[in-house]
């Protein structure tokens, strides 16, 4: 699942969660749910920023490799 798809699944979840005509059970399995969705987020986040750390410029500012930037 993308980032954008658990986020937007997320804020529906949220979304039920706050107008309160859920039923108790599916109140629990909405937070379930959306605990599941906000850890898949973290997690696509923590990629991506890896991933921007690894990328180097080089003198002409274009991408030169994918090594760690020390600093970010």
């Amino acid at each position: 699942m993308s980032f954008e798809s658990a986020m937007a699944e997320l804020d529906q979840v949220v979304g039920k969660l706050e107008h309160g005509d859920v039923a108790l059970e599916d109140s629990i399995k909405l937070y379930e749910r959306g605990a599941a969705l906000k850890a898949h987020c973290e997690t696509k986040l923590k990629e991506a920023e890896e991933k921007v750390e690894k990328i180097t410029v080089g003198p002409d500012g274009t991408a030169a490799g994918t090594t760690k930037v020390e600093g970010l």
